[in-house]
């Protein structure tokens, strides 16, 4: 077994990496993650995805790339450099809600939707607002983070907040959890 990518790559992937690295975006998810996303994606038929942190979308395309043509996919970003990249390249796919927005802003404003998939690619429905993300979680809905191996981007004391959200999650009683150690560290869970 290799960590090559054997399964097709989205036809945006390398127009989105190439800009994604022009622009300084230095926080993009890792191509394994990125594969291991669009393999989570193909089984939730019909599903209603969100992606807290678009970035660029990179993983946004992954995730795309999984998804049946009755899924959805909400997606936002605090920052409207690196989402006009992703509304470049995704922005003509109809299954797909590009938001230029604050994290705390739109989960606070939104907690009454749920999803039958999350992927925490930012603070927020990470590190802040855990609880309420969480609480969007239907059940049998994957919950998904990256990041969870130490980063050479992370800023002093970051290693002890990953570690007390890792903590968190595995006391939670609503959750079925694996941790990988793979990739850049990857969290799946499934809420009970």
């Amino acid at each position: 077994m290799t960590n090559d990518i054997n399964q097709g790559i989205p036809k945006t992937y390398f127009d989105i990496d190439n800009e994604t690295k022009a622009s300084g975006f230095t926080m993009a998810s890792d191509i394994q993650t990125c594969s291991l996303l669009k393999t989570l994606a193909s089984s939730k038929p019909s599903g209603k995805f969100l992606e807290l942190g678009t970035g660029t979308g990179l993983s946004t395309a992954w995730i795309l790339d999984g998804m049946n043509s009755n899924s959805t996919l909400i997606s936002f970003d605090n920052d409207e450099r690196f989402l006009n990249i992703a509304q470049k390249y995704l922005g003509q796919d109809k299954r797909l809600t590009l938001i230029l927005s604050d994290g705390e802003d739109w989960v606070k404003n939104n907690l009454g939707q749920k999803f039958d998939y999350i992927f925490a690619d930012t603070w927020h429905g990470k590190y802040l607002l855990l609880d309420e993300v969480l609480e969007m979680l239907n059940k049998g809905g994957l919950y998904i983070v990256d990041d969870m191996l130490p980063q050479s981007n992370w800023p002093d004391g970051h290693q002890e907040k990953a570690i007390n959200f890792i903590k968190y999650l595995e006391s939670r009683t609503d959750l079925t959890l694996t941790k990988i150690n793979w990739a850049t560290g990857i969290i799946i869970a499934v809420k009970n």
